[in-house]
């Protein structure tokens, strides 16, 4: 009877050879996480549940805003007029699209406090996310823990993606170096990005990650591939050998678990926002701080989070004590306001 269910639900890829019945069925079994439900995130889940993947976490911090709609395939006028979670949001959209796919959520920050908890118990790490600080962090994982993961970036309109596989593959340390949280990216603040070098990129996440989770990996591209949909420009450069020096893969130093989660994350792409979160796990009451916010602005909340509206500046507050300071560009005006209305 399960063989017929996969065979309805999924004829069209069941037909194509390399995955057939069999790789179907492991689809059914895998376990996948998803890192961001921004663009990519959008994407990358919206494939993966439609491929029937039999467990997909998603994970994000954030809330979605109108700016997100441009790119951000799940989300409606409506999701962001109410400024609810993404990954809450996500979870609802795709449920509709698939009820045979068990979908978790995690609203959370993944920091190294909560990474392995977050990734550590899945058959592949998805990379949805913006920033290389969180990368480093699912490097670590993967390495330590042996799970494969897909590197994905996309900005303007060129885009970069991987699979890498500890001990098959170099991880991202031997590509990129360690972790040295500096900056010199584009962001989306910066250059902008178009929906079409999203769906590319992550499309081929997708394809590496069914590629592995159904016994092809001979098929894999063991690359990094470069694109440009604007430039018309494609490159892909094989993998070389892990560096025998590498302080990740082969020293195993796993430096960005270990190091202590940031208090203040400031890049949020496409509009100003600072992130807030406590140094020590604080949480919080969000019936009683709606209450007592509520003297001051506007306020909306429901079990994930909570919405304050000041007029040219918003919190959005989540239970686990992690706050969005809208409207302001620098972190003593976000810390203060923190400080003033959640306490520290």
């Amino acid at each position: 009877m399960e063989r017929v269910m996969e065979i309805g639900r999924y004829s069209r890829q069941v037909l194509f050879q390399p995955i057939g019945v069999e790789g179907q069925l492991l689809l059914r079994k895998a376990r996948v996480a998803i890192v961001g439900m921004g663009a990519l995130g959008t994407a990358l889940s919206s494939q993966l549940v439609r491929a029937g993947v039999g467990f997909v976490r998603l994970i994000d911090r954030d809330i979605i805003e109108p700016s997100n709609l441009q790119r951000q395939s799940l989300y409606d006028e409506a999701d962001a007029e109410q400024g609810r979670a993404k990954a809450e949001v996500a979870a609802e959209k795709l449920r509709a699209a698939n009820r045979e796919v068990e979908i978790e959520i995690a609203i959370e920050d993944v920091n190294s406090q909560n990474a392995e908890r977050l990734l550590a118990d899945v058959d592949v790490i998805v990379d949805g996310t913006d920033n290389f600080e969180v990368r480093y962090l699912i490097n670590d994982v993967a390495v330590k823990h042996n799970i494969p993961w897909s590197y994905g970036g996309a900005v303007s309109s060129y885009g970069t993606t991987a699979f890498f596989r500890p001990g098959h593959t170099p991880c991202l340390v031997c590509l990129f170096g360690p972790n040295t949280s500096g900056g010199g990216h584009d962001t989306c603040d910066t250059v902008g990005v178009i929906a079409p070098v999203v769906s590319i990129v992550a499309s081929y996440q997708v394809a590496e990650t069914l590629k592995y989770l159904t016994g092809n990996s001979d098929s894999l591209a063991n690359s990094v591939t470069y694109l440009d949909v604007w430039k018309n420009e494609f490159r892909s450069v094989k993998f070389g050998v892990s560096k025998e020096a590498c302080p990740c893969c082969q020293k195993r130093q796993f430096t960005s678990l270990t190091g202590r989660a940031n208090g203040l994350t400031v890049s949020f792409c496409g509009r100003r926002t600072i992130q807030v979160r406590p140094s020590t796990g604080l949480g919080v009451s969000l019936p009683k701080m709606a209450q007592q916010l509520a003297n001051f602005g506007e306020v909306r909340h429901n079990p994930d989070l909570l919405r304050c509206d000041f007029g040219d500046k918003q919190i959005t507050l989540f239970a686990d004590g992690r706050a969005l300071i809208h409207g302001v560009d620098d972190e003593m005006t976000a810390r203060s306001l923190y400080a003033r209305y959640i306490g520290m």
